[in-house]
């Protein structure tokens, strides 16, 4: 699996994109399940429960 999710908030990317998250952690996991996508994270009601702030791939769990 090339995608890596952030400890902290949980982002998923490809791990050729960066090495660092965009909420400047570098603690970087290839071990995460699930995922949620978030479009508008302003107006969703699970982007709110999970303290998303920002649209993009979220792992549900990371390890």
């Amino acid at each position: 699996m090339s995608e890596q999710a952030c400890r902290e908030c949980h982002r998923i990317f490809d791990r050729k994109e960066r090495t660092t998250c965009v909420c400047g952690s570098s603690s970087l996991s290839n071990d995460w399940s699930g995922f949620v996508v978030i479009i508008d994270a302003k107006r969703s009601k699970i982007a709110e429960k999970l303290n998303i702030t920002l649209p993009g791939h979220y792992a549900l769990k990371v390890r």
